[in-house]
């Protein structure tokens, strides 16, 4: 649940990572014969080349990129159980230092699937000030846009059952369980077919294993650091299994390490019909607004909106169509800080007054331009022919973000229920959701759905993120927050334990960092000069968003 850079971190679903644990592992290992034991130990010796790296800066590719943002790479064990077996290139880019400290600064914008290279290329203004003293850096999480990106296949439509002809039930079809649990295994194919080796080992945990990596590659004892929606799941999972390389770290928008994501979802969909009601609210008062200036009728023509979408797509510059189910991530997106509101009104009329969906395809592909087409077919085979090196910006596919969503935050849960229990739990499930919000209750309960037929994910975040021995955090937690609800910063503190510090932000958006002139302030005051703001203090809210929001949920 994530952060974008006001748009927002994947959160519309959250998730755990993709193979074991590490105390599983040695717990595993450990119970091995000599001899596998032995080459265990060789594994991990190997480890030791992917700590020697430094990061080789020069000027970032694409057209868009500013010129004083710096661009490289570090290569990480595409299976850290075996680092022999292959390895995958990050994509980093920073914002040197403008003062004489020599720190780093790594950030997260949530997701998943947000590119943090994209993202800082898009809005480094807002981080300016911890330039002075320290490296300000991101990067592409594994299977995210330039690092070996996942998809789910450029061509094809996403699964779908169009035998409801009002097109009212588009995307999950409760009257056909048994077609749609064939819809599900088939999606899952095909992502696993366009993605390559990375699929099996993408997730949080193994994305933590790799900020290691990075922390040692710009030569920090200790990673500072913040993670924003999804990124805070990231930085917890991080101080669980490096709880000694810990320096400054920031968690804001706070995801939680408990909830499975069926529950997930529902809080999701609430925050977001929470949001657009605010948002309606606000658009009869243009006149300008798509959906005139009675209220009342503005919720129906919304509703209205999506359905025609889902029954009849209209067609895209890139390919493909653009579903009332896009239109919903789309809206989504935009719905995160009020910032975005303006944009997002001009967008809609656009796509209802002209059937031009292009303004609103910025939304869907994060915020930063059209999406991008991505040649040939992307198959695994021919993703394969990268060896894991970086992906050419052209050549990231279209559905990367909400590919790499999906993969993750399946990766990260370990609930698999069967096929029978879906089928039994179904009708109960799409009524919950549906409660929760007859706008964005379907786009969730598909997200939920969409881990059938997907590998079993880790216990290791839902079990094992717990009481962690670090240095002291800071959580941000914002009580209007539409994604990552206020009690989850509480839940996640509890569950940190002792190092864990709240701040409370008395305002609305997701995440406070570039919405709240108190949050920044704080958080700034912490990583440039390790000051802490007591725990459990508070923030008020700005009478007006000072900037815009960080997010990367959809």
């Amino acid at each position: 649940m994530p952060a974008k850079v006001k748009q927002q971190s994947r959160r519309s679903a959250v998730r755990r990572g993709a193979g074991a644990g590490v105390l599983a592992l040695a717990l595993f290992a450990a119970s091995l014969p000599a001899a596998v034991a032995a080459e265990s130990r060789s594994d991990q010796a190997g480890m030791a080349r992917f700590y020697e790296q430094k990061v080789a800066w020069g000027r970032c590719a694409g057209p868009d990129m500013p010129r004083d943002l710096q661009c490289g790479k570090v290569t990480v064990p595409l299976d850290y159980a075996h680092p022999g077996a292959g390895t995958l290139d990050l994509a980093l880019a920073r914002y040197r230092a403008t003062g004489s400290g020599h720190r780093a600064v790594l950030l997260n914008f949530g997701g998943p699937g947000a590119s943090g290279v994209n993202q800082l290329a898009a809005g480094g203004e807002e981080f300016m000030d911890l330039t002075n003293g320290s490296d300000v850096v991101s990067f592409d999480p594994r299977g995210v846009g330039r690092s070996s990106p996942v998809s789910c296949g450029v061509s094809e439509e996403p699964p779908s059952d169009s035998s409801d002809s009002s097109g009212s039930d588009a995307g999950v079809d409760i009257s056909s369980p048994q077609r749609l649990m064939t819809l599900l295994r088939q999606s899952a194919k095909l992502c696993a077919e366009h993605s390559g080796p990375v699929l099996g080992h993408i997730g949080t945990v193994n994305a933590a294993r790799d900020m290691d990596v990075i922390r040692q590659a710009l030569g920090q004892k200790k990673l500072d650091y913040l993670g924003f929606s999804y990124g805070t799941r990231l930085g917890a999972v991080y101080a669980a299994q490096f709880p000694h390389k810990v320096g400054r770290m920031v968690l804001d928008g706070v995801d939680t390490l408990t909830e499975p994501l069926s529950e997930q979802g529902v809080a999701g969909a609430q925050g977001q019909q929470t949001a657009l009601e605010g948002f309606l609210d606000w658009c009869v008062t243009d006149v300008g607004c798509p959906f005139g200036q009675d209220r009342r009728a503005a919720d129906d023509q919304v509703v209205q909106l999506v359905r025609s979408l889902d029954a009849n797509p209209v067609p895209t510059d890139f390919g493909g169509t653009f579903s009332g189910q896009d239109l919903v991530g789309a809206i989504g997106q935009g719905l995160y800080s009020k910032e975005l509101w303006p944009s997002l009104e001009r967008a809609l009329a656009t796509l209802m007054e002209d059937g031009d969906a292009r303004r609103v395809l910025s939304f869907a592909s994060g915020g930063f331009g059209l999406p991008m087409r991505a040649s040939g077919s992307g198959n695994a085979s021919e993703a394969g022919t990268n060896h894991g090196g970086l992906t050419d910006p052209g050549q990231v596919p279209i559905d990367n973000l909400t590919a790499a969503l999906m993969a993750v935050n399946c990766a990260d849960d370990p609930d698999r229920p069967t096929a029978a229990r879906l089928t039994k739990d179904l009708t109960d499930l799409r009524a919950s959701y549906d409660a929760a919000s007859p706008v964005f209750g379907r786009y969730r309960l598909t997200q939920l759905l969409m881990c059938y037929g997907r590998p079993k994910g880790t216990d290791y975040i839902r079990d094992s993120v717990k009481d962690v021995p670090s240095s002291r955090m800071l959580l941000v937690g914002t009580r209007g927050d539409p994604a990552t609800p206020y009690r989850w910063a509480e839940e996640t503190a509890r569950r940190l334990g002792s190092s864990a510090v709240v701040l409370d932000n008395k305002g609305d958006g997701h995440t406070g960092y570039t919405s709240s002139r108190c949050v920044h302030r704080k958080v700034d005051d912490f990583l440039m000069y390790g000051t802490l703001p007591p725990d459990r203090s508070s923030c008020p809210a700005d009478g007006k968003a000072w900037s815009s929001t960080l997010s990367t949920d959809p």
